[in-house]
Parts: structure tokens; C-alpha cells; sequence
């Protein structure tokens, strides 16, 4: 099994390089069930979980494994084995658990969705599920993880006007690639392939019925995904990837689906927003106050632009809304 498929590279191999000792092995977390992990070593795939002490020492559920990882596992024959040490990540992406939850009183909750992702592709379709705010919400996400991303518009075949749509998706992206297909047609997805790069690994992101799994099956040149239709009646998808699983591409690379998010609360600093909203940011350069909240302060560069109609009423009301979001999960990590 060669690992540099799968991502492997110098850094992790300077971190497991303490536990280099023949007894143990480098693996990679591709696939979370409830008890176990399902990993990928030398030898092959095994079957692990991970002992009491990392539980112990770890801060909190965040410092647990999640599928991406690199750990460290001590073979115990019959393909299993168990996680003894976990490698520093390179980096992860999280969302807010505690906005899931019904009551006044909710803390905030990280769950981390994906480590040791290079890039993310964040997928909408062009049906009834076309929604600029939840890009925004799936591009600010991406944002504070720190890896780079690409905007796929699917489901074109099932929009009257598509260029319309991309022109309004090309306004909130700044300098994210957009990529418009029907993932039916093979010969769509062409154009995805600039961005699977070998030892790379690319996840999916997106709400139920957007088309992940359809692009995923594509991608890989086989049916390893489940698919399930979009109902008529509500234009809702319905759950069919249940768990985070990678998968080698043929020609390199490494896919990571995911299951879909109905509700996307963030985890992250205000100073995520920089990149997701830099059009608002460079205005703001020009306010008359330098704590200007861009709400009711005079002299506001950004109100003003919202007045004039050169930025529009409902992206300013989308930043303030996760500018406030952001805000108040700040105060319940205190």
C-alpha cells in the first residue's frame, strides 16, 4: 500500500518518526462508524478503535480522530488494531453543533467535519435548492479552515437561465472558481479534473440532494455511492451518504464525501469573513469610523453603498447576520 497516494508527506512523516519503532504503524482515518474507524496503513485497511488514554488526554471531542487524520496504530492481527497517537493536523474544518439544539441555554459546540483537507468543493444545485446565502455560509465555513475552495453549480439541465445564476454566484465568490454541470453528463465533469491533484485530498460539501454523491460516483468511474432521488413535491433532498468516507481516485487524488447539512452553523473569528466578504471589507475601508458596525453609524462607506445599489441590500444583510453570528459564538467558547 503506498501511502503518498493517499497524502502521506514529509511533515507526517517527521511526526510519526518517535514511533517508528517496527511496532507500530502510520494509518489514515477513511471512514467513522459509532465504535471503530476504518483506517488505511502499509498492510492494508484495518479495523481500530483508539484506546482510553487519548480520550483522557485529549480537550475535548474536537482532539478526537475524524476521518482525514493521521494516527499512529499498533497492529493486533486479523486486520485490526488500535489508534494509540493521533498526528498534528495540518488543518480542519468545523461548524457550530450547539445552533442544532432547541432551549435557551445552548454552549457552543465545535464538531470537527474533516481534517487534512487541501480543498473543498462546495456544491449547489440549480434547482430549487439555489440558495446565494448558504454560499456565502458553505464559502465562510471553508474560509476558517484555511484550505482553498471551488464552487460547483449542478444541476444546470434543471435551470431556465443558468448564466444568470452563475453571474449572481460570481458576485458573492470573489476569486473562487465556479464550475457549472449537469453531474449526469461524464463529459461536465471534465473541468473538475484541474483540480484533483495526486496525494491531494478534495471534500465535498453541500446540502441534501445538491448531487455530491452523483459527482463523487463520477469522478470515480463507478457507482460507490448511494443516490436517491429529490422529491417533486418540496424540491428537498433526502440523506443517502450517511458517513464520511475517502476514496482513492484512479488517476490520483483523494475524494472525501460527506453527508448533507440541512442547517451549516459556523465555527470560527469574524476574521473568517475577510475572504468571503472582501467586497465589504474594502468598503469599509472608507468608513468615517474605524469600529464602524455598518448598521447605523454616519459616514458608513457600506450603508451607503447599499443606498447607491452598487452592493446589494440582501449580501450586506447575509455578512451581519454571520458578522453577528460569529460574534456571539465567541462569547459562548468563554
Amino acid at each position: 500500500m503506498i501511502l503518498e497516494e493517499w497524502g502521506w508527506a514529509t511533515d507526517f512523516a517527521e511526526a510519526f518518526a518517535p514511533f517508528n519503532d517496527g511496532r507500530h504503524l502510520p494509518a489514515r482515518v477513511i471512514r467513522g462508524e459509532k465504535n471503530y474507524f476504518r483506517v488505511l496503513s502499509p498492510v492494508g485497511e484495518l479495523t481500530v478503535r483508539f484506546t482510553g488514554k487519548i480520550r483522557h488526554h485529549a480537550g475535548g471531542r474536537p482532539d478526537l480522530p475524524v476521518v482525514g487524520d493521521w494516527v499512529v496504530v499498533a497492529p493486533q492481527g486479523q486486520e485490526r488494531g488500535t489508534i494509540v497517537a493521533q498526528l498534528p493536523r495540518r488543518n480542519s474544518f468545523s461548524r457550530n453543533l450547539s445552533g442544532r439544539r432547541k432551549g435557551k441555554e445552548q454552549r457552543a459546540e465545535e464538531q470537527v467535519i474533516a481534517a487534512n483537507v487541501d480543498l473543498v468543493i462546495i456544491v449547489s444545485g440549480l434547482d430549487q435548492d439555489f440558495n446565494l446565502r448558504r454560499i456565502e455560509r458553505y464559502l465562510t465555513l471553508v474560509s476558517s479552515s484555511g484550505a482553498a475552495a471551488v464552487l460547483i453549480l449542478n444541476k444546470a439541465d434543471l435551470c431556465p437561465d443558468p448564466a444568470v445564476c452563475v453571474k449572481e454566484v460570481k458576485n458573492v465568490a470573489g476569486t473562487t472558481p465556479v464550475v457549472v454541470c449537469s453531474a449526469l453528463e461524464p463529459l461536465q465533469l471534465l473541468p473538475l479534473q484541474q483540480y484533483l491533484k495526486p496525494g491531494q485530498t478534495v471534500a465535498f460539501l453541500g446540502s441534501s440532494g445538491v448531487g455530491k454523491s452523483t459527482i463523487v460516483n463520477g469522478l470515480l468511474g463507478e457507482d460507490r455511492q448511494k443516490i436517491a432521488a429529490v422529491s417533486s413535491s418540496d424540491g428537498k433532498g433526502r440523506h443517502t451518504t450517511t458517513h464520511r468516507e475517502l476514496f482513492l481516485l484512479p488517476q490520483g487524488g483523494v475524494l472525501m464525501d460527506n453527508p448533507g447539512m440541512r442547517e451549516l452553523h459556523l465555527w470560527g473569528e469574524s476574521a473568517d469573513l475577510e475572504e468571503s466578504f472582501a467586497d465589504i471589507l474594502t468598503l469599509a475601508q472608507k468608513c468615517r469610523f474605524r469600529n464602524c458596525s455598518h448598521d447605523h453609524e454616519p459616514g458608513c462607506a457600506v450603508q451607503q453603498a447599499a443606498v447607491a445599489g452598487t452592493l446589494d441590500s440582501d449580501r450586506l444583510a447575509s455578512y451581519l447576520k454571520l458578522k453577528n453570528e460569529l460574534h456571539a459564538l465567541g462569547r459562548g467558547r468563554k
